[in-house]
């Protein structure tokens, strides 16, 4: 692991959640910017004190030099934004799969780059768009793609939150410190944070193709550098049309997550909040809803379910889903099997380049006095 140190969110998400798989084991890691901190949290977590690196460089160094059967087999990169490209490019480069959080990178030369280097090497790399790993998110997408609603003719999706509605940044709180600012997070604010998993969301469960934007942001509270509220209007190849909202200055709430599809033969919705159920509205007939655990699921729905129905599963175990997909991928290549399609499910390094894609020309249409931006993502010709 790279980052996830002291006083982190993500970092213990994802340990939690790879842990949760029974497929990973932390052997190794950087875990923070200043050396000694770095070394000393590590043998926290039970890291040997050896492999307790004082630096990502250090880390790949050293571990490059120990037997294939010894080094690590793969690294997670839950740093900073401004962090992801130079600790990405340098384990791809090597030849060791990345796993890394949202938003890939800063610009779409560096998503360029790395989709370059990973083409070369045929490495594994995931980003962890992790809402996309509950198990009626996949439910949802199975119908939309199955067209039991028919033609899509529009998508909303909603990401509300309020921890923002203050200035926290500069009063000690760490995430809203790097989140805020321009340097780490970079050009986007609420859009980059948490656009990016709404659009993620939407292109999953749709695979709808994004033609236009005609975006509006706003940075409410005085003296933020990043916007912390994003109103979006969309249009998409084929005629379909899309509303996103991301807003982090929503005082009271929490995490109001919701993506609606509507159909020609009817709709469904999904709240983030409530993620164990799947409201399906069909055109001619009753209000349906479907619960997580149950057998009428696809199969990749029931893969994703870690107990039956009736007990809840959340936020990690949607988290771990994603792990589990690169860990069965990673295994069944070890064992020159194919891998079981319904597991071995994760968003790629594609999808993280097209969210950087769709984080610039949103900031790119809101800055512009022209009604529509063209997001056509062309980097589709250059595949992993």
């Amino acid at each position: 692991m790279v980052g996830g140190g002291p006083g982190a969110f993500i970092g213990g998400v994802h340990r939690r959640a790879a842990a949760l798989t029974g497929q990973f084991e932390l052997v190794a890691g950087a875990f923070s910017s200043d050396p000694e901190r770095s070394q000393a949290f590590g043998q926290t977590l039970g890291v040997a004190a050896d492999r307790s690196y004082g630096s990502w460089e250090a880390m790949l160094e050293q571990e490059l030099a120990l037997p294939p059967d010894v080094r690590i087999q793969g690294v997670s990169i839950v740093t900073p934004n401004h962090l992801h490209y130079p600790v990405a490019r340098a384990f791809a480069q090597a030849s060791i799969p990345v796993v890394c959080d949202k938003p890939l990178v800063h610009t779409s030369e560096q998503a360029g780059d790395l989709l370059r280097i990973v083409a070369g090497t045929g490495s594994l790399f995931a980003v962890t768009y992790n809402y996309t790993g509950y198990p009626m998110v996949r439910q949802a997408r199975d119908l939309v793609r199955s067209g039991v609603l028919g033609e899509v003719r529009k998508v909303q999706v909603l990401y509300n939150q309020g921890w923002l509605a203050t200035r926290l940044e500069g009063q000690g709180n760490l995430q809203a410190d790097w989140r805020t600012d321009p340097r780490r997070s970079g050009i986007a604010g609420a859009v980059g944070d948490i656009g990016s998993h709404a659009e993620n969301l939407m292109t999953t469960v749709t695979g709808l193709t994004l033609e236009a934007v005609c975006a509006d942001l706003t940075t409410f509270v005085p003296g933020r550098a990043l916007d912390d509220d994003a109103s979006l209007l969309l249009r998409f190849q084929g005629g379909a049309r899309g509303i996103l909202t991301a807003c982090q200055i929503a005082g009271g709430l929490e995490n109001d997550l919701s993506l609606q599809v509507f159909g020609t033969r009817g709709s469904l919705r999904w709240q983030q909040e409530t993620p164990n159920q799947l409201d399906v509205f069909p055109l001619d007939g009753p209000q349906q809803r479907w619960m997580r655990g149950s057998s009428a699921l696809s199969s990749a729905a029931q893969s994703a379910s870690q107990v039956p129905g009736g007990h809840p599963e959340g936020f990690t175990e949607a988290f771990a889903n994603i792990y589990r997909g690169v860990g069965e991928t990673l295994l069944a290549q070890q064992e020159g099997r194919v891998p079981d399609p319904d597991i071995a499910q994760f968003p790629t390094l594609e999808d993280g380049a097209r969210g950087v894609h769709f984080i610039e020309k949103t900031v790119e249409s809101a800055s512009s006095r022209q009604k529509w931006t063209s997001a056509v993502w062309k980097e589709r010709s250059v595949h992993c």
